[in-house]
């Protein structure tokens, strides 16, 4: 079983435009609302590949009780812990005519100690039976800034396997608990530690404590820095579409393989064909499977110094 944890649930809310014109009033070609968060992304994907998984994390008020609704209509097991305050919303913008989405993102309720301290028995006794874990998203007002690394040691104690999707000082701070992969994004890399180079930032995360760091370049690929070298994977071709889940798909993909023991080539290979496949889906947490398929058969993963 995987475990994801989405400490800052939500309520997805996408709308669909033909395009966007700033101060001007919009109809909508479409609306979809559900259960989301990172992790909740992430677990929507390794369910469909035919995954055993959990989702836990925090949810709260009228929002929180949607959020289970959904997670109990998609058929995906939780053991979300309730808070007091409301959980948020997210509002994804797609624009058709450009070919791009705009989103919008709350900031989440407030959480206790109390409250903190109950996830924490949960999550406990959900690692015990759980071959990977996965901590995705930003964390919610009220908790430390280093939560994240606190479940990665707890994760440890059991010889569980940490992956990490954050950002900023929660993202820092995760790396003094050794995480097995943490995967930010080309920005959140940069915007983390202040550079340019995404090579010499990757290098610098792993300095710090990750066992390896995998780098989403949007249509660029990953680039992937572990103990079996560094490597990058591009996309066979470019594709069009929501590109909002294509993190979480990529998340999905390593964390399966990390669970079953792939060697890092056919991780990063799966990351790349599935995360692109999830561009041609219109939610985050879907991809297109005949996409991905044929991606998959296409994909390679080479060392860096051989890569085109």
């Amino acid at each position: 079983m995987i475990t994801t944890v989405t400490l800052n649930t939500a309520v997805d809310v996408t709308y669909v435009v033909d395009r966007i014109q700033h101060g001007g009033s919009h109809r909508l070609a479409s609306v979809r609302r559900r259960a989301g968060g990172k992790g909740i992304n992430v677990a929507r994907v390794l369910a469909a590949l035919g995954h055993s998984t959990t989702v836990t994390g925090l949810v709260g008020g009228a929002a929180g009780e949607a959020v289970r609704r959904d997670l109990v209509a998609s058929g995906l097991p939780d053991a979300l812990v309730p808070i007091a305050g409301e959980t948020r919303h997210t509002v994804t913008v797609v624009e058709q005519e450009a070919d791009d989405a705009s989103v919008f993102l709350e900031a989440g309720p407030p959480v206790t100690a109390q409250e903190w301290a109950e996830f924490k028995a949960v999550y406990g006794r959900l690692i015990g039976r759980s071959h990977a874990v996965v901590l995705s998203g930003s964390l919610p007002p009220g908790l430390p800034d280093d939560a994240y690394a606190e479940l990665v040691r707890l994760a440890r104690q059991q010889n569980v396997p940490a992956v990490v999707d954050t950002t900023g000082i929660a993202l820092l701070a995760s790396l003094t608990a050794q995480p097995a992969v943490v995967k930010p994004n080309r920005s959140e890399l940069c915007d983390t530690l202040g550079t340019d180079n995404v090579q010499a930032g990757a290098q610098s995360l792993r300095r710090a404590g990750a066992q390896a760091v995998v780098v989403s370049l949007g249509t660029d690929g990953m680039l992937a820095l572990t103990p079996d070298g560094e490597l990058m994977a591009k996309p066979p071709r470019r594709m069009t579409g929501n590109p909002t889940g294509a993190g979480d798909a990529a998340v999905a993909a390593l964390s399966a393989g990390l669970a079953r023991g792939a060697s890092w080539p056919d991780r990063l290979r799966e990351a790349v064909a599935l995360s692109a496949a999830a561009v041609s889906a219109p939610l985050a947490g879907d991809f297109d499977g005949p996409t991905y398929r044929e991606l998959l058969e296409r994909a390679r993963a080479l060392p860096l110094a051989s890569a085109p």
